[in-house]
């Protein structure tokens, strides 16, 4: 048999981590080096791999129905070759060291067990709750895999150029960066979106590091709140914009 789909043959490489094709990401497991990836994202693998649910804490759970952010993960241990895709999204691997990650938990397709994950909350100048209200902290030494719509954006983020970005295509960034949330708006209802333009909330990035954006946005949620009423929905609460939560991690 013949066919040039045998062209898209396994890629041969000593790395843990290799991109087989951009929407299509191979790990290596060697026996004592688990991956934690996003359930149903294996679509092959061989050797001796097991599969399991990973166990999320009461601290994990709470947080993740409060916030909406969180991963649901499943454990693949033992000794073979998995392959990972969610949708033909595009697939990239960062190394994560002491700069830290903070990324939207929606677009991490994998990432090594020894790596810490926290929800923490994004300051608002208004406090207004919806998309990029929340982000995930990775933490520690290790690669996570991201996906993305497309092929994406990296900005760089220096003391003397800060980036702002639609809180919609944003991906991930530096942790070490200092971030807002904020509506361009010229009048005091920041609950609508800038005149006819279809621009709404964005976050601004100041200090060392980067901004990952994708060329796609996702509609936020328009109703989004977290607690009751207006106070709620308009950030004067715990993580709104008169909070007093140190670091703005959530628990």
């Amino acid at each position: 048999m013949q066919s040039p789909l045998f062209n898209h043959a396994e890629q041969q490489s000593q790395e843990r981590y290799v991109i087989q094709n951009p929407q299509l990401l191979r790990v290596t497991l060697g026996g004592q080096d688990d991956i934690l990836a996003r359930k149903g994202a294996m679509v092959a693998y061989q050797g001796l791999v097991d599969f399991d649910g990973e166990y999320q804490s009461a601290n994990q759970r709470r947080a993740r129905a409060r916030t909406g952010e969180g991963l649901d993960l499943m454990r693949c241990s033992g000794q073979g070759t998995v392959y990972f895709a969610n949708l033909a999204q595009d697939i990239h691997v960062v190394d994560v060291e002491q700069e830290g990650l903070t990324v939207d938990s929606s677009y991490v397709l994998a990432l090594d067990s020894t790596l810490h994950t926290e929800v923490i909350a994004v300051d608002s100048q208004y406090g207004v709750s919806g998309t990029g209200k929340y982000q995930l902290n990775i933490s520690g030494r290790g690669k996570v895999a991201l996906m993305t719509s497309g092929q994406p954006l990296m900005m760089q983020v220096t003391p003397d150029k800060y980036v702002s970005v639609d809180a919609d295509a944003i991906v991930a960034w530096s942790t070490g960066l200092r971030v807002q949330m904020q509506a361009q708006t010229h009048n005091s209802g920041v609950r609508h979106r800038r005149g006819g333009t279809g621009e709404g909330w964005e976050l601004s990035f100041l200090g060392q590091g980067f901004a990952l954006v994708q060329p796609s946005e996702v509609m936020p949620p328009q109703h989004a709140a977290i607690g009751q009423g207006l106070a709620a929905q308009y950030g004067v609460g715990q993580h709104g914009a008169h909070a007093q939560n140190q670091n703005n991690a959530w628990s």
